[in-house]
This record gives C-alpha cells, sequence and structure tokens, in this order.
C-alpha cells in the first residue's frame, strides 16, 4: 500500500512505536507565493494559519480514514482552542470516512475561488473509487470568515484507469504568471495533472494540461509517481516554478533525482526542466535576498541502501542541498551537514538531519531563515526524540558560523521533555501565525507512541524563543488517539 512520504518515518520507527514504544488579508490573498514565502490566511483576518493533518486517525471507528485540523493564528500564536478539525464526515465533504482514506495524506493552500480567502486542497490517495481500491480523491475545502467549514468541491480523477492513488501529492502556485492559483497534482503515474485559473465554486477549473517530468521509473519500493511537489519563483520572473522529487530507481542508481521545471505564460513547460541535487523533500525561499527563490532539499537517508548504492559518509547522518536561483533558474550549490561549520550537533548514522525543513523570515531582516528537522536524533541516551536546527539567512546565503538554534524537548523552556521515539520534527513549519511580520516555529512530533503533538516557539524579534511557547495534543485537537494518527506529521505547504 502506498505510504506518504512522512508515514514512511513512522514506518522505519515501527518497532520504536511497538516495542515499548509532525500576511495576507481577505483582500489581497493571492494566487501563490513568488519569490517569498507566503502562509495560509484560511478565515482573512491577515494573520497567517496553519493546515495539518492526522491522515491515520481513526474516524467513526474506521482506521486510516484521516481528519484535517486547521489552527488559525491569533495575537499569541496557534492553539488547540481556535481550530476547527474536518473529516470525511464532516457536513459538506464529499465521501465518507472509511478506512484506508487516508484524508489528508497530502495539502496545499491557494485562493482557489478567488474570494480573497485562502482554500485547502486535501488528497485522499488510499479513497476507495467505485471497485478501485487505492483509487484516490482529491477535495478543496473553501475558505471563508469562519475559516474551513467543511464547504468544498469534489476534483475528480480524470484518468481513473491509468493510475491509483489519485492526489497523493500537490503543489499550488500561479504557474503561468496570471494571478490566478494554478494546482498540480500527483498520482501513482509519472504524468502530473495541472489545474489552471483556480475553481468556482461548483469545482469547476480555469483549464487542464498534463506534463511528464524527467522522472525514472523502477523505484525499489514506491508507485512511480514523484516523492515531493514544491512551488516557489527560482527564476524570478513572476511565474511559479515546481520542483519535483523524485526516488531512488534499480537502472540509475540515481538516489531522490529532483527536477526544477519553469512556469511560463503558457504554464509549466517540461522542455527546460533541470536536474538539481538530491533529496526527499524541498523548500524554495529567498535565502540571500536576491530576488530570486532558493531551492533546499533534505536528503536525510542513513548509510544503508537496499539496491547497494553507496553513500558518502559525509550525509550519512543526513544532508540539506541549497541551489540559489538565478535569473536562469538554479545556480550555484552548496551543501549542508551537522559537521558544517559550527552547526550544532554531529552528523551521525540515522540522525535524519534534512528529513523535514522550511523557511521563513524570523527575524524580519528580509532574508529567508531555514529551519531543519533531525526527527531520529539521540539526546542524553534517549534514542530518536528528535531536534530542529534554525540557520539564518544573509546575503552570503545561510550564516554556518553563528547564531544558530538548536532546539529539543530538553531545551529551557520549550514544553515536554526528550523521550524516546517522540521524533521531534516529524514536520516543522516557519510561519507568521501571530501577525507581526516575523515567522514562528511550528514543530510536529510523535508525541505519546504516534498520537502526535504540535509545539508553537514565537518569533521575539530576533529569534526563536521558548517564552510564550506551548504544545498541544491530537486529543486536545479533536483527534481520535485510538491507533497511531500521526497529528502534526504534515503541514500543507
Amino acid at each position: 500500500m502506498h505510504k506518504p512520504l512522512r508515514l514512511a518515518l513512522a514506518t522505519a520507527t515501527a518497532v520504536a512505536l511497538t516495542g515499548g514504544l509532525v500576511t495576507v488579508t481577505a483582500a489581497t490573498a493571492t494566487a501563490a507565493d513568488s519569490v517569498h514565502v507566503r502562509q495560509a490566511d484560511f478565515n482573512g483576518d491577515g494573520i497567517g494559519d496553519i493546515a495539518t493533518s492526522a491522515y491515520t486517525a481513526y474516524v467513526s471507528g474506521h482506521k486510516n480514514a484521516g481528519q484535517v485540523v486547521a489552527l488559525y493564528g491569533t495575537a499569541t500564536g496557534v492553539s488547540s482552542a481556535k481550530r476547527t478539525t474536518i473529516s470525511q464526515d464532516t457536513t459538506g465533504v464529499p465521501g465518507a470516512a472509511e478506512a484506508g482514506d487516508e484524508f489528508g495524506a497530502a495539502l496545499a493552500y491557494a485562493d482557489f475561488n478567488h474570494d480573497g480567502y485562502d482554500d485547502l486542497a486535501v488528497g485522499s490517495p488510499g479513497e476507495k473509487v467505485g471497485t478501485d481500491t487505492n483509487g484516490g480523491s482529491l477535495v478543496i475545502l473553501l475558505g471563508s470568515r469562519s475559516g474551513l467549514t467543511g464547504r468544498s468541491v469534489n476534483v475528480p480523477d480524470p484518468a481513473p484507469s491509468s493510475h491509483d492513488f489519485w492526489g497523493m501529492n500537490l503543489a499550488a502556485g500561479d504557474f503561468d504568471g496570471d494571478g490566478k492559483a494554478d494546482l498540480a497534482v500527483g498520482s501513482s503515474s509519472n504524468v502530473l495533472y495541472v489545474y489552471k485559473g483556480g475553481f468556482t465554486n461548483s469545482g469547476t477549473p480555469g483549464g487542464r494540461y498534463t506534463i511528464k517530468p524527467p522522472i525514472e521509473a523502477g523505484s525499489n519500493d514506491s508507485p512511480y509517481g514523484p516523492m515531493h511537489l514544491t512551488a516557489g519563483d527560482v527564476n524570478g520572473d513572476g511565474r511559479t516554478d515546481l520542483v519535483v522529487d523524485g526516488y531512488e530507481t534499480r537502472t540509475s542508481r540515481h538516489w531522490n533525482t529532483n527536477y526544477w521545471i519553469p512556469g511560463t505564460a503558457s504554464g509549466l513547460s517540461v522542455a527546460g526542466a533541470k536536474t538539481l541535487k538530491t533529496g526527499v523533500v524541498t523548500g524554495v525561499g529567498d535565502i540571500n535576498g536576491d530576488g530570486y527563490g532558493d531551492i533546499v532539499s533534505g536528503a536525510s537517508w542513513d548509510a544503508t541502501a537496499d539496491d547497494g548504492a553507496t553513500i558518502p559518509d559525509s550525509a550519512k547522518g543526513g544532508k540539506v542541498n541549497i541551489t540559489y536561483g538565478s535569473a536562469s533558474g538554479p545556480g550555484r550549490t552548496s551543501g549542508l551537514t551537522q559537521d558544517t561549520g559550527n552547526v550544532p550537533g554531529a552528523s551521525e548514522t540515522g540522525d535524519g538531519f534534512g528529513w523535514d525543513l522550511d523557511l521563513g523570515d524570523v527575524n524580519g531582516d528580509g532574508f529567508q531563515d531555514l529551519a531543519v528537522s533531525s526527527p531520529n536524533e539521540d539526546l542524553n541516551g534517549v534514542t530518536n526524540t528528535g531536534t530542529v536546527t534554525v540557520l539564518y539567512g544573509s546575503a552570503a546565503g545561510l550564516d554556518t558560523t553563528s547564531g544558530m538554534q538548536n532546539i529539543a524537548q530538553s531545551t529551557p523552556g520549550v514544553p515536554g521533555e526528550d523521550e524516546k521515539s517522540d521524533l521531534f520534527g516529524a514536520d516543522v513549519k516557519l510561519d507568521d501565525v501571530t501577525g507581526d511580520g516575523k515567522a514562528d516555529l511550528v514543530v510536529g512530533s510523535y508525541e505519546n507512541g504516534g498520537d502526535g503533538a504540535i509545539t508553537y516557539l514565537p518569533s521575539n524579534g530576533t529569534k526563536i524563543t521558548a517564552t510564550g511557547s506551548r504544545a498541544f495534543s491530537a486529543s486536545a485537537s479533536g483527534v481520535s488517539t485510538t491507533g497511531t494518527p500521526q497529528f502534526g506529521a504534515l503541514f500543507a505547504d
């Protein structure tokens, strides 16, 4: 069965889990970010919101049916007090909660219906469609003054007999630069469907076309579709580009070959695609403030490869690859591990440095900063408790000599404590959820044996701080803790 990217981490740590054991106003919401990272605003109050999921949660007794949780920003950040929890049993959502649907396994936001409120595209790749097991489904939850309410539209699979897992990965952007949101949708096929111009309230798209990224089929254990899709303007032309993260192949032994596909006046153009450094999860943001989006990809694997490929010693604990943007697209590259400069910690096999990452401007200096997770990091003899590293952008790129932060649950003032298999950093998000113009840090974990929890850590205007931080659980957020819901293990991009 298909397992989304974040679920693979839970699978990799299954023994640990079972053996005792992730500012715009309503008037100015736009189609997509160009170079600078923009957060979602589902209720149009001008404060950033966070969308997360518990895609393996039980709903009405159905295992792995899945739920989505919208956390609304306030002057004091996000919490479980101001949120909406939605499943396929919520009024207005097409279908019904069923075992294995994994509602929320893929998420992407933009103002798809042009009403000034951001909407949320939600994939359910395990949905059974007719007699097609794992056919997959996709809906768009529509934003409003009340946020996400369940009011939604269905985006049916246009080629259900050609693939499975419809909606298994998503990316929203303005790929043709017309000011309207577009949506790229993946499945088990290496053909991507791109919906252009958004959707009407009845679900009719402005148009649709397909692209076929240059991804080799033949993964050892993955469907033939891409692992991850990321939108951002790398060449600064005002059109969003797409980064497609691939996967290892038997034939080429390329580890997670990634591709940049530029946006053009007619949409995404595979003819202009360029090969990128490796990684299975990607973020795009302007780290050095030159007006071009920089591509940051995490390659978190350790030295054991099931096809015999050799991993460099420097990457055994995980690596982050950075490709700086330019007018012609991807430009100079650099690499980053826990052994680089004064980056906190040390690169140790299995740390998972680069498992997840996100970009945002924590200190408001105009340079995008980077949060990188190492969810399998061991601390003080505690296995797989996890850490998050924050590195700050500058005109020269990421600063690896000073100012970095290493945050764990044992950091003074951070809620909780280091516990075995917490996997702190299962997902990370840097967004301004207080409305002060500075990005705050939101961290997902596998707290309480995989139930999941979210930790909010605000920016104090200069750096991330534990002052005013809080953590909240799956149950407090309306998510059933039967089974392993993985609340907070995936945030919407």
